[in-house]
């Protein structure tokens, strides 16, 4: 039965991965192209007395996530965790050719790829979480357990690390990784004391989780001179953030649906 089930959790995360593929080449895509044409330019100033704020990807660091790993494997790692694979998106970098920045991929392979292997991975481990917890994910509840996974892997890290677009200002990439990785487990433990345990000491254990890394503080660029306009980066923090709830929210509900499957089918 378990076996049963960590199979239909794979094919969940498959099938949620390719739509958000589809999602990002839509309204995520468009933007990291056009942030490219402003890079290679002098960067603008940054405003006089303007705050720091945290800044995500430079040509050095494309591998990498946007909210949403130390060293040359963490990097790879939170590549495909990414809320939008700036890695597979953003070619032209070290020589490669155009369009193919991963073993000789198109970028549409490369993010498709990325996304398969973050969908398949997420998946796994919100079954997992199910099971230990022994609190199965159904059609009527998927969408609240979507919805709290994209809450611990991409909005509570993004108020610290939000989605940004190549050409803008970043801190020490390992630096970030280890935020953001940090930052998931605490949202994650957070959400699960705030969510399914009872009791004033847990919701409040769950908060004092939440905050803690952000009262500690996500690593900030010292210079914010950037030639891609803000406006820009706006828009694509919302786009970003936008395809990967709807990326756990297919997630969730695929994954009600095939449990309920199984159970029928037992």
């Amino acid at each position: 039965m378990i076996v049963k089930y960590l199979l239909a959790a794979l094919v969940a995360g498959l099938f949620s991965g390719a739509l958000m593929t589809a999602a990002q080449e839509a309204r995520v895509i468009p933007l990291i192209l056009h942030a490219e044409e402003y890079e290679g330019g002098e960067a603008a100033p940054a405003p006089a007395g303007t705050e720091v704020q945290p800044t995500e990807a430079q040509p050095e660091a494309t591998q990498e996530h946007s909210a949403l790993g130390v060293g040359a494997v963490l990097s790879e790692i939170a590549g495909y965790l990414s809320p939008v694979s700036v890695a597979y998106a953003h070619s032209g970098e070290h020589g490669e050719d155009e369009g193919g920045i991963m073993f000789g991929m198109s970028r549409f392979s490369g993010t498709l790829l990325a996304n398969l292997v973050a969908g398949a991975g997420f998946a796994l481990l919100l079954a997992g979480f199910s099971l230990v917890t022994g609190n199965p994910i159904t059609v009527a509840n998927g969408a609240l357990w979507g919805a709290a996974g994209w809450l611990a892997v991409h909005l509570l890290p993004a108020i610290g690390l939000p989605p940004e677009l190549p050409g803008f200002p970043a801190a020490d990439l390992a630096e970030r990784q280890v935020w953001w990785l940090v930052t998931v487990a605490l949202s994650a433990g957070g959400l699960y004391l705030l969510i399914l345990k009872d009791g004033l000491g847990a919701k409040v254990a769950g908060i004092a989780l939440i905050a803690a890394p952000h009262v500690y503080g996500a690593p900030q660029p010292t210079d914010l001179a950037s030639n891609v306009p803000a406006v820009l980066g706006a828009e694509f923090a919302v786009a970003a953030l936008a395809t990967t709830l709807f990326f756990w929210i297919v997630l969730g509900l695929s994954l009600g649906f095939a449990n309920e499957k199984i159970v029928k089918a037992a």
